[in-house]
């Protein structure tokens, strides 16, 4: 098997930042500690593509990246310094390019119709006899003939189709695709990597690659989009590699057991960590601050499910027409409308992001729990629940089989998916904003705060059954980094101070135009993200307020709102007296936020799992959601950072003080990887403060971090509190102090707020 990691570095690569660029870090990357640098997609996608997943040619590595070559030369320089690569790999969508001649496979399809040698490739309903694009930017448009290098073509601004072809040509607001897409973007059209000859041809470079010993791990995207996960993922690990799948589990879901690969991406461990560090007891009194303040509910509930059956109406028309067509071939006799209702909410009501049932096997313990919730809940909302009964068991395949049968099993799956992802992370999260550090990529605003017992029991469970599961708290899809999360959830220790401060910025900036609960998540993004531009809080608000769809939204913009909306932008932070208040009160959070970001980066970096940094978070990291999150990182600044730090430097604010825990962290699981691959033993402080303490074991190092740090505060401090441990004494390797067991928290945690322990030799 190829080297499983200890740790990796996550990197955006990009048009400017190839793999040339990615090569030059090796040397920093080796020495901050990790072992291998997690790559992007790096197969030929969109020229100018700015995240790679736009993918158009399988066969080559991307020309804006490098090409092969290049990648071969990075490769060799980070194998100089001991360093593996992990890529993102991408089977569930290609792009529609424009010009669409930059996919030969789908050129050739819009060629030659279903006779093409890749029709079997794209998951297209061909009962029209066409492939319907949505691309015209009026409805009375027309296209017009053109000489080619190939012939007659036929050409609309950007976009070239071939003469006489099998497609149709639609206005974008009316036009339904009959392909399946990503999510709902219609310029990325659904693979059918289940096909042995279409996995074979889209995998062929990733898998030389790995025979060839140049990369040692694989990150597959979307895994739910997939007709067979479990089917793909089986056929991946013949190669006998590290392979995570980022898959979003809900709060009590686990990752199928019969999936073999070593985990997920960390989504589900990420909300863990977070929850550690939210106080409980401020719940109320948020929940009274936000209804106060936006005048909405309090009740997430009624808000989820009202942008599930959004997405369900407005967004995924096409995905759920094409279920309710094949519904009505399976079952004839029903009414077509009521079979589309019942449809509708049985996905408005599914609990998670899909099962995995597969056709002609039994459906799994799990499978049968999650169709009975479902219906259950469809049924409270159903006028009568007949229909429903016939249409439950297809859901599992339990009616026999025929190939409309397996289909509607197959597709009802991969339609569940982004039903959650558009109806939930992408609409929900925005209409509400009680405390947006929760409204996170696999993440529940419901679920307040995390006890230290149940991470603990999270933990025990990785140890025993995915040891090698990714870990993270930043990704390049997290709506929020990191660090700006860990400055929101001191909001729950200062619920009070928060409520006053948020409703003074409100009556004292200019009239806003905003809708209520766009202004109060306005007003936590510049608390949790500060300092940050005018431009760059109009970018997040441009893109908060489209995808909350409620005012305006990307297919439906209202320009006035949205000019109204960046407009006071400009004159909250003209008004000087107004912004010195917020950065006042960002003062105010900034020694308990200290204490929650190097408190989660310890407890990622040395929880069971393979922990990943994402780009430039070794340092604070606090961009928002992308493209925000992938703006160039200085790496210069960090090396000289990392340099002093070696050079014995004491680490100078938090920046230099979480690039010690990082570096520290990862170099001790670089060292002593035999420690990490073991268990995890939950450790209990004893003393008045002890709640405030989260402490465990991993073989010969002891983690401490402090938690809930305002209210630690209030209680003055640790007092007595003391940790006990066998043996000793016990050095920190983050002060270099060492201890007696039992230890005293008021030394341990007096300089910093954490503690790396090792018994001193």
């Amino acid at each position: 098997m190829s080297r499983p990691p200890t740790a990796t570095y996550r990197l955006q690569l990009r048009k400017g930042f190839g793999f040339a660029e990615a090569g030059e870090l090796a040397g920093y990357l080796a020495a901050l500690g990790v072992s291998h640098v997690y790559l992007s997609p790096i197969l030929q996608a969109t020229p100018g593509s700015a995240h790679g997943y736009d993918v158009v040619d399988h066969s080559c590595v991307a020309a804006d990246l490098g090409g092969e070559e290049a990648f071969r030369e990075m490769a060799a320089r980070l194998r100089e310094h001991g360093l593996a690569i992990v890529i993102d790999l991408v089977p569930n969508h290609m792009a529609i390019p424009a010009p669409e001649t930059l996919n030969t496979a789908f050129w050739d399809v819009l060629r030659d119709g279903p006779d093409s040698t890749y029709a079997r490739w794209f998951d297209i309903e061909w009962s029209e006899g066409a492939l319907v694009l949505p691309v015209l930017g009026a409805a009375d448009d027309e296209a017009h003939d053109e000489a080619g290098d190939g012939g007659e073509v036929v050409r609309y601004h950007e976009h070239i189709f071939p003469r006489g072809g099998h497609y149709r040509l639609g206005y974008w607001r009316e036009a339904v695709p009959n392909y399946r897409r990503f999510f709902d973007v219609s310029t990325l059209i659904g693979l059918r990597a289940e096909d042995p000859e279409v996995f074979d041809r889209t995998h062929v470079v990733p898998l030389r690659l790995l025979r060839k010993g140049l990369i040692d791990g694989l990150r597959i995207d979307h895994p739910d989009g997939l007709a067979d996960p479990r089917g793909y993922l089986r056929k991946l690990a013949r190669h006998d590699t590290w392979i995570v799948a980022e898959k979003i589990l809900a709060d009590d879901e686990t990752l199928p057991a019969d999936w073999p690969c070593a985990g997920t991406t960390g989504y589900d461990v990420l909300g863990v960590i977070g929850g550690l560090f939210t106080d409980p007891a401020g719940e109320k009194a948020l929940t009274e601050a936000y209804t106060g303040f936006t005048g909405g509910t309090g009740d997430f509930t009624a808000v989820e499910r009202e942008a599930r059956r959004y997405a369900a109406e407005r967004l995924l028309v096409p995905e759920v027409d094409r279920l309710a067509r094949l519904l009505g071939r399976i079952l004839p006799d029903e009414d077509p409308g009521e079979l589309r209702q019942v449809l509708v909410e049985l996905l408005v009501a599914m609990p998670v992001y899909r099962t995995y049932v597969v056709p002609g096997e039994e459906p799994s313990a799990r499978d049968l729990e999650i169709v009975a919730l479902t219906a259950a809940e469809a049924r409270a909302v159903l006028p009568r629940g007949e229909v429903l009964d016939r249409v439950v068991p297809l859901l599992l395949g339990l009616t026999g089989r025929d190939e409309a049968r397996d289909e509607f099993v197959i597709r009802f799956q991969q339609t569940s998916a982004p039903m959650m992802a558009k109806g939930v992370e992408d609409t929900a999260f925005y209409r509400w904003s009680r405390l947006s550090a929760l409204n996170e990529v696999g993440g529940d605003p419901t679920r307040f705060s995390v006890p230290p017992a149940e991470f603990h029991e999270r933990c025990v469970e990785i140890a025993q059954d995915r040891p090698a599961t990714m870990t993270t708290l930043s990704t390049h899809d997290t709506k929020r980094e990191e660090d700006v999360r860990a400055r929101l959830a001191v909001l729950s220790e200062l619920p009070g101070e928060w409520a006053e401060a948020a409703s003074r910025w409100r009556d004292g900036a200019p009239d806003s135009p905003l809708e209520p609960d766009l202004d109060y998540l306005m007003w936590q993004t510049l608390t949790g993200a500060w300092p940050l531009s005018p431009d760059r809080l109009k970018e997040y608000l441009t893109k908060a307020m489209r995808e909350a769809k409620t005012r305006t939204s990307w297919t439906a913009q209202d320009t006035g709102y949205e000019e109204a909306v960046l407009a006071h932008v400009d004159a909250v932070f003209e008004d000087e007296a107004l912004v010195e208040d917020v950065a006042a009160f960002v003062g105010v959070l900034a020694p308990y936020a200290r204490v929650n970001s190097l408190g989660q980066k310890l407890v990622q970096l040395t929880m069971p799992g393979v922990p990943d940094v994402y780009q430039g978070c070794e340092l604070t990291g606090l961009s928002l959601v992308d493209p925000d999150n992938r703006r160039p990182v200085d790496y210069a600044r960090r090396r000289e950072l990392l340099a002093d730090l070696d050079a014995g430097t004491l680490p100078a604010g938090l920046d230099g003080e979480k690039l010690l825990v990082a570096s520290r962290a990862l170099r001790l699981r670089g060292e002593h990887p035999e420690w990490f691959a073991g268990g995890h033993e939950p450790l209990a402080a004893e003393g008045p403060a002890a709640e405030h303490a989260l402490a465990f074991r991993r073989g010969g190092v002891t983690t401490v971090v402090t938690r809930l740090p305002a209210a630690l505060e209030r209680r003055g401090g640790w007092g007595d509190t003391r940790l006990p441990l066998p043996g000793g004494p016990w050095r920190d390797l983050l002060t270099g102090q060492s201890y007696a067991s039992p230890v005293p928290l008021a030394g341990l945690l007096g300089t910093l707020p954490v503690a790396l322990l090792v018994e001193a030799a």
